[in-house]
């Protein structure tokens, strides 16, 4: 009995204990809302390199960028102590290589990077099923319903130190009650950072910040904000909100609740970038002639590129699709040595593979472009050549200011004069005639808005 009562009091101070434990975690946790982590992986292409290769990499300049041997090109990403030299990603690795000359150049790897990614990922998994990629290199999660596994400040710990000791990968987290603020938070300390950002914190935190440094806010919206003499987060916070209606529409009254730290947006497990964006179009006669097969072409790869660049994808395969009037149906496609967003490439590719693997007058029905291997513009190593890196900047412009008109104006605002014809290729510009649909063609999704 004695023994009996002394396990007993054993377990009742256990339980007390592991009660009491619950409790304070618990208090760590709102009543109402989320927790919600960004987590952010630090140069990683480069880290990724540094991980495989550590004797080779870990400590030094490192930048990943196409054509090593040329040196010619672009940087894709760079190590941070590269960037203490001050190379910067985006810089040519000709200007890169004079800013700091023992700079080591790394190729593109991309298998290896999903591996990577799939790692880091996998881990997050482990603490909640509510995990958003966003890219190849960070994702949120919503930690919420957690609380088995500590408190979020030891949830985040948790899984940065589990991804730098199983994965040899830096990272920075951001622990905060929406996804706004949770990246926000990530961006506070790199690399290896841990932060924590509160509603009751954006005041002192970030109002002092200029507006651009808000997430969500690119140069041309700050630009404006400038013009209205909203120079900071903070002013854009206390502004009037039907000024900013006035000059932005919806969005402006999304820019007064961002800059207050607001967002009710969820973390979406489900997320998923197209695997393939396409349009096919069944033509009222048959087409024999080259001519209007490239007229049909173009008005496909001009919009199947509009929908990829609104996604800020870019595509690596390029894809046609023709069918005969006995409805037999061929697709063939390449492979791009470098990722692209370009109308001009996707159309020159679209041709070219029509040329190759279509015999001349023979008649066609329906003809399409599909873009596959899809990736995000950031992840993509968009590869200038020696040569072209001056012009490239100014097709970019050019191309994000048409697609601004179209956006503005129309569809049919800007067009070249190979766009224009009677056949129902020129009618996919119109939404409201094209309608919305999903096609299942010959084991092909075609993705149609």
């Amino acid at each position: 009995m004695i023994k009996m009562y002394a396990e007993g009091e054993v377990g009742k101070h256990h339980i007390e204990g592991m009660l009491k434990e619950m409790k304070q975690v618990h208090e760590h946790y709102p009543a109402n809302g989320r927790v919600v982590l960004h987590l952010d992986m630090n140069a990683f292409y480069c880290s990724v390199h540094e991980a495989e290769e550590p004797d080779v990499y870990r400590g030094k300049p490192t930048a990943v960028a196409g054509s090593v041997e040329l040196r010619k090109g672009i940087i894709v990403t760079c190590s941070y102590a590269a960037r203490s030299r001050g190379v910067k990603t985006g810089m040519t690795v000709r200007e890169g290589l004079r800013l700091c000359p023992e700079l080591i150049l790394i190729s593109p790897d991309f298998d290896l990077y999903r591996k990577y990614s799939r790692g880091f990922m996998s881990i997050a998994r482990q603490y909640t099923p509510l995990v958003e990629p966003v890219s190849i290199d960070e994702c949120y999660l919503d930690i919420t319903g957690s609380k088995v596994f500590g408190t979020p400040l030891e949830i985040a710990s948790a899984i940065q130190s589990r991804i730098r000791s199983e994965w040899s990968l830096p990272c920075s987290v951001g622990i905060a009650p929406n996804k706004l603020l949770a990246k926000m938070a990530s961006d506070i300390k790199k690399p290896n950072g841990l932060s924590i950002l509160r509603i009751r914190d954006v005041p002192s935190v970030l109002w002092d910040k200029p507006s651009e440094t808000l997430f969500g806010i690119g140069n041309k919206t700050a630009e404006k904000l400038r013009r209205l003499n909203l120079y900071t987060i903070g002013q854009v916070a206390t502004a009037n909100e039907g000024l900013l209606i006035n000059q932005f529409g919806v969005m402006g009254a999304w820019l007064k609740q961002a800059a207050n730290g607001l967002d009710d947006s969820p973390v979406n497990p489900d997320r998923e970038r197209n695997k393939s964006i396409g349009h096919t179009t069944t033509l009222p006669h048959d087409v024999r002639k080259r001519d209007d097969v490239r007229r049909v072409l173009l008005n496909l790869a001009d919009q199947t590129c509009r929908r990829m660049r609104r996604q800020q994808l870019v595509t690596a395969t390029v894809q046609i699709t023709i069918r005969t009037p006995d409805m037999k149906t061929i697709t063939r496609s390449t492979t791009l040595t470098t990722p692209t967003e370009s109308t001009d490439e996707v159309y020159r590719e679209a041709c070219q593979l029509f040329d190759r693997h279509w015999k001349e007058e023979k008649p066609i029905r329906l003809l399409g472009v599909t873009l596959q291997n899809l990736t995000s513009r950031r992840e993509a190593a968009i590869q200038l050549d020696l040569f072209g890196y001056k012009e490239q900047p100014k097709k970019a412009a050019l191309t994000k200011t048409m697609d601004e008109l179209r956006n503005k104006f129309g569809e049919s605002a800007v067009l070249t004069a190979g766009m224009l014809g009677e056949d129902p290729s020129t009618l996919i510009r119109n939404r409201k005639i094209r309608g919305t649909s999903l096609q299942l063609d010959e084991g092909l999704l075609y993705i149609e808005e």
